[in-house]
């Protein structure tokens, strides 16, 4: 399958850290889990923020970095038996990164369920929720680093869209003023938040980060604050 028809958020996913745009509070060249990575060490940690600011990409590339296996699970569908099964394959010579989303999902016996694989170091944990608040106070004491990750702001949105527009191998990044009314070579028209090609409406500027569209002479791609890079056409 060639590149062009893989998704373009696909396509933009980082492949190493080095990759990564933003977030440089945790992953920047003086950042403390950076300098662990480098010299090959990883901790268990709890991401917390809004969804699609890279928890899952981060904790699978960290995982890489090290060279560990990596074991990805979602609290909405893991129970105990699950998390036992997990903790007894966990190899002797290479601890596995057990990552788990919405981790804040996991009731008090699911989370107990972790603390002595934690502590006895036969998993490193990272989880990743948006509600740290629901996590039992023994949980939370087992992660070395608790770190929130951020919203891009407007320069890191720029990089990704550059790099968008790299990928897609064209410069015609459009620019459109909230709330202003603009037809793009009679094919894109934004009218009352609503982003409208030959006459159908196909997504809403509302969300979008500076209204930031990139046009591929086919398609029209959109930054959304909430769902991150999307299709519109």
């Amino acid at each position: 399958m060639s590149d062009t028809h893989i998704p373009l958020p696909e396509r933009l996913r980082p492949r190493d850290l080095s990759e990564i745009i933003g977030q440089d509070h945790l992953l920047g060249e003086h950042a403390p889990l950076r300098q662990m990575i480098d010299q090959g060490h990883l901790p268990s940690i709890i991401f917390w923020g809004p969804p699609g600011v890279g928890k899952t990409t981060i904790a699978l590339l960290l995982a890489q970095a090290i060279d560990r296996p990596f074991v990805s699970l979602s609290a909405l569908n893991t129970g105990v038996k699950e998390l036992r099964e997990v903790i007894a394959e966990s190899g002797d010579l290479l601890t596995p990164v057990v990552f788990i989303d919405e981790i804040h999902r996991f009731n008090k016996s699911q989370q107990d369920a972790l603390l002595g694989a934690v502590e006895k170091g036969k998993i490193t944990l990272i989880g990743a929720t948006t509600r740290s608040g629901l996590l039992t106070a023994p949980l939370l004491s087992r992660f070395a680093i608790k770190s929130r990750l951020e919203y891009y702001h407007s320069e890191i949105l720029k990089k990704i869209i550059e790099r968008s527009a790299n990928i897609l191998n064209t410069k015609e990044v459009i620019h459109i003023d909230n709330g202003q009314k603009e037809i793009y070579k009679g094919a894109l028209t934004v009218e009352g938040g609503a982003v409208i090609k030959k006459g159908l409406k196909i997504g809403y500027q509302e969300g979008m980060v500076s209204g930031l569209l990139i046009y591929d002479n086919e398609n029209f791609y959109g930054y959304s604050d909430k769902y991150g890079l999307i299709l519109l056409s």
